[in-house]
């Protein structure tokens, strides 16, 4: 009897367990979800200024009345005629912009992609931790199903 208590108490526990770290594969996949976004968020950030700068560094070395493509997105384009090819106005954030030169807009952009680029690979690292934590919880997991006797686990 006393050996009939313990093993229903094992397996109680190992039920507790097995429920806790569904929790906890649940949250981490939540949190993955939540870091994926914001990764797409940072990168595609980061493609923009990296256009941005490309479209000032190809406008620096022209003349006045220039006829460019400039792009304005989604692989758009609009033609256009230069005026100014030292003075750009630049957004600064919080609905502000200034006008700068050229040369001040590209150290910005190149400092804001900087900024991003750090930013991504932050997030990536936390994505990456997050993905190896949930495959260590999924592993215990199918180590205690095999220790009650179960089969594979798969979470849905």
């Amino acid at each position: 009897m006393a050996n009939s208590k313990k093993q229903m108490a094992a397996a109680r526990n190992l039920d507790e367990e097995m429920r806790q770290l569904l929790v906890e594969i649940r949250m981490l996949e939540g949190s993955a979800r939540v870091l994926s976004s914001r990764l797409d968020i940072v990168t595609g950030a980061l493609s923009e200024t990296q256009t941005a700068k490309q479209t000032l560094e190809g406008t620096k070395e022209s003349g006045k009345d220039v006829e460019m493509l400039i792009p304005i997105g989604s692989g758009s384009f609009v033609k256009s005629k230069l005026e100014d090819s030292q003075h750009v106005i630049i957004g600064v954030g919080a609905g502000v912009c200034i006008e700068k030169t050229v040369e001040d807009a590209i150290r910005d952009l190149n400092m804001r992609a900087s900024d991003m680029d750090r930013a991504r690979i932050n997030v990536t690292q936390q994505l990456n931790q997050i993905i190896n934590q949930t495959e260590d919880y999924r592993a215990r997991l199918e180590d205690l199903a095999h220790k009650k006797g179960g089969g594979p686990v798969e979470i849905v």
